[in-house]
């Protein structure tokens, strides 16, 4: 184990900081870029990839959301380069809008690219069941994957079975200051509220930790998405030119999935409430008409049933 990384001193026994030195080792090559916020779980997670020895560049990003984030993401940069690691940092401005949360990720992401196509982030178990429990809510319980396209990006998420609790623990362990979002910290982002009250009071329902019973449910639908989504890729070229209604006899959640290929083949943005409705041309067909699913440069979208196939009109 090195002494040092760059100018930080490493401790002789640090069990949150091995915590996570083990859990990346699977996922390291020769130079890593890793997103940092400076957060305890991104400089967590640059500190492990320096101390493996392998080069890193940290990029950090001001979403000028916050008084002072400008002083926040040059502190985080100043903190990866005094760990031996590269920093870029980069500015992007999120537009008004209800769900600010998604909007920071896209333009986050879009930054992340302009450096890589290969991305690490610090989710931990703790995302992961928060994660799960927010699908639940939408009604696509889903999780995240250890690696994940969301082109030009790949990103890797090599500390989904580390808690929150390490991460904090290893930024103890190397006398590192993380920056305490104040967002986190806010019930009025649902995410936060799970975090704050709903996985206490489930804990206390359980008598136990019920993050990694969430985190494993997460893990099994991600494991079956990947099934059904192969099934569908593998299938694709049957509804290029219109969706068969000999399918509406495949298994609901595999029909569905087809029904929602086929839309974002048309540069649909898909919702549960359009899949319902167009798969209703199939299953309960009674000569009624189009389904409305988005608009064009022309007029209204719609997906209607013609001989024998769905077909997506203007």
């Amino acid at each position: 184990m090195p002494s040092h990384i760059g100018e930080l001193s490493l401790p002789r026994i640090s069990p949150n900081f091995v915590e996570i030195r083990n859990a990346i080792r699977p996922y390291l090559h020769d130079h890593v870029f890793i997103g940092l916020s400076g957060g305890a779980d991104s400089l967590a997670l640059v500190a492990a990839a320096a101390a493996e020895g392998v080069e890193v560049t940290a990029v950090c990003i001001d979403h000028n959301l916050q008084d002072g984030s400008a002083a926040v993401t040059d502190q985080a940069a100043a903190m990866a380069r005094m760990m031996g690691a590269h920093a870029i940092t980069h500015q992007v401005h999120i537009a008004p809008g209800q769900n600010m949360e998604a909007a920071a990720r896209t333009a986050r992401y879009d930054a992340f690219a302009q450096s890589t196509d290969e991305i690490w982030v610090a989710h931990t178990m703790d995302d992961q069941a928060e994660t799960y429990l927010l699908g639940g809510l939408r009604g696509n319980p889903a999780g995240m994957k250890d690696a994940s396209r969301r082109p030009p990006l790949t990103i890797i998420r090599p500390l989904l079975g580390v808690r929150r609790a390490h991460t904090h623990g290893a930024c103890t362990e190397l006398g590192l200051k993380p920056w305490h979002d104040p967002h986190n910290t806010d019930d009025a982002f649902r995410r936060v509220a799970i975090r704050s009250q709903v996985i206490p009071l489930l804990n206390e329902i359980t008598g136990g930790d019920s993050v990694p019973g969430l985190a494993l449910a997460a893990r099994r639908a991600v494991d079956d998405a990947e099934v059904v989504d192969g099934a569908v890729e593998k299938r694709r070229a049957l509804w290029q030119d219109g969706f068969p209604v000999e399918l509406a006899s495949e298994p609901t959640g595999l029909r569905r999935r087809m029904l929602a290929d086929f839309l974002r083949g048309h540069g649909i943005a898909v919702s549960s409430r359009k899949i319902e409705a167009v798969d209703r041309l199939l299953t309960d067909w009674h000569g009624q008409g189009g389904v409305a699913v988005g608009k064009s440069d022309t007029g209204r979208l719609e997906v209607v049933r013609r001989s024998g196939k769905l077909k997506v009109t203007d």
